[in-house]
């Protein structure tokens, strides 16, 4: 596997691969980010997660010669000795998670020794209108790149129908769903009526009659923590709360729009391991995310596994599989202030009569986007490229 950097979904999962799969594995890293302190661009803050992600499985650092590293632009990952690494290990197949950055793109191009298989998560939920000149040479440039991979790890329906667009034949994709690691999420949801519970929703002073809604991520535009701000200013919902947790660039703007209703918390950003009581603790989870940036949003997947319900907009690329109207949550047209006051509204109603039965709907659900499903799925997707 080639992966950018440890990331906090993925690598519970590279050791439940390790030892589940029945492969030798090995993931080499392009880049330190989150092992090692270092300012994180959107949340405009040093960052180090505080989960281990790096134990068992087996991983191989590659130097990354970049002058400017990261993940937000095309030349952060730029690894001349990638090539030589993975030849020296002398794999069967690889599995490349993107392509958007230079050392990704060198490999997809040059790459013949053996089978590259992709996993991405991109996806064309936000495309309206037209399309344009420069976006139909950008699309060819994709379709003739997509020719470079032998299979499609495809993470959800609208994942799939983005290779389809590009020319992808659809007996080269195969579903291995976006996962996170539901046990620890859901740990929290059975003991959300302990002290722990009651004392993160006391130091905000609420009680534990008070329905929480919670954004958590990062304070950017593509996020629109402000419209959910504004939305929740609009509706009329006494014995509730918005807490908002995380940083970034809006959060002067939030700050002044959360002087208007008491009923607001913002929190400062919470690493990985306080993130399943906050889940737990809170009775609906918001992305309300506009545009294409919002590939997938994992927070949704950690979200049900805790046992709270979700409330999405459409541009987000995990609606058409985590979102089961009125069962698993709901979902609002995208930037549509009106709709997401009413989604809003609605939640909040609902939520409020039966969350036992919430709870059992959120963590049945997501079991179909758990690490074992994505380990036989991927399983299964090695076979047939073995085969071929």
């Amino acid at each position: 596997m080639v992966v950018s950097h440890p990331i906090q979904y993925y690598a519970p999962w590279f050791a439940h691969l390790q030892e589940n799969l029945g492969w030798k594995l090995r993931v080499f890293y392009l880049w330190d980010f989150g092992i090692t302190p270092k300012q994180d661009v959107d949340f405009k803050r040093e960052l180090t997660w505080d989960l281990d992600l790096l134990n068992g499985y087996e991983h191989e650092w590659v130097p990354n010669r970049s002058r400017h590293p990261g993940t937000h632009r095309f030349d952060g990952l730029y690894n001349p000795s990638l090539f030589h690494q993975l030849r020296s290990w002398s794999p069967d197949a690889i599995l490349v998670f993107g392509y958007g950055w230079r050392s990704m793109l060198h490999l997809a191009l040059r790459w013949r020794d053996c089978p590259l298989i992709l996993r991405g998560d991109s996806h064309d939920l936000a495309r309206k209108g037209p399309v344009s000149l420069r976006q139909r040479c950008a699309n060819l440039a994709r379709s003739k790149l997509m020719t470079r991979y032998r299979a499609f790890a495809a993470v959800g329906q609208a994942n799939r129908a983005g290779y389809r667009a590009l020319g992808v034949p659809d007996d080269s994709i195969h579903f291995v769903p976006h996962c996170v690691d539901n046990e620890r999420f859901a740990v929290a949801a059975k003991n959300d009526q302990t002290a722990q519970r009651a004392s993160w929703r006391s130091e905000l002073g609420l009680d534990q009659n008070t329905a929480i809604v919670l954004f958590a991520g990062k304070f950017e535009t593509k996020k629109r923590p402000d419209l959910l701000l504004e939305a929740y200013h609009q509706i009329d919902a006494p014995d509730s709360a918005l807490v908002m947790v995380g940083d970034g660039a809006l959060r002067p703007r939030l700050e002044q729009l959360a002087q208007r209703d008491s009923r607001v918390h913002l929190l400062p950003f919470l690493n990985q391991s306080q993130m399943p009581v906050a889940l737990a603790a809170a009775d609906l989870t918001v992305l309300p995310s506009e545009g294409p940036g919002e590939t997938w949003g994992l927070i949704l997947n950690e979200s049900l596994a805790a046992g709270t319900p979700i409330l999405a907009s459409s541009h987000v690329g995990a609606v058409p599989d985590l979102v089961d109207e009125g069962v698993t949550g709901w979902s609002f047209g995208a930037g549509n202030l009106n709709d997401l006051g009413i989604k809003l509204s609605t939640a909040l109603s609902h939520i409020r009569v039966d969350r036992p039965r919430w709870r059992q709907n959120t963590q049945n659900h997501i079991q179909r986007y758990s690490y074992a499903e994505a380990t036989r799925a991927l399983g299964a997707m090695l076979a047939v490229v073995r085969e071929a």
